[in-house]
């Protein structure tokens, strides 16, 4: 027996951020389809330079992508709605901290989230609910 349910697509995302979310959309997906640790490897490269998201900016960076797209709104999106978003974030020079991890509590469940400021983003659960086993912050600046 299923559980009848419906995806909740952001709304009032404008244009412009609709078309950068399509932007990032296909080589995310084209980097979910990697193994871990080639995506570690390329989102280091990708997150040189990059000053720390704010909540806001990954709130709507992840808002962005659910609104472009069924797969990444839906409940298995998790991958590609996290690696699009940190995309996302990149394309306007920050980055949220990328994270894949497994779920604290029975039954064992994988998952893939951003955060900002030491949070998940809208995740919808409490901020100590999965535990962290990979994780992409922000590259920290060095002093010259």
């Amino acid at each position: 027996m299923t559980t009848p349910s419906a995806l909740e697509r952001p709304t009032g995302v404008p244009f412009a951020r609709r078309l950068a979310a399509r932007l990032v959309l296909l080589p995310a997906l084209a980097l979910s389809l990697l193994p871990p640790r080639r995506i570690r490897a390329v989102l280091a490269v990708l997150r040189r330079g990059a000053a720390p998201a704010t909540a806001a900016q990954a709130r709507n960076a992840r808002n962005a992508l659910c609104a472009v797209s069924l797969r990444c709104a839906g409940p298995k999106g998790c991958l590609p709605r996290s690696l699009g978003a940190a995309l996302l974030c990149r394309l306007g020079g920050t980055w949220p901290t990328w994270c894949t991890g497994v779920r604290v509590v029975p039954p064992f469940t994988a998952h893939a989230w951003i955060e900002a400021d030491g949070r998940p983003v809208d995740e919808g659960v409490p901020d100590d609910y999965f535990a962290r086993l990979i994780a992409v912050p922000a590259a920290r600046r060095t002093a010259r």
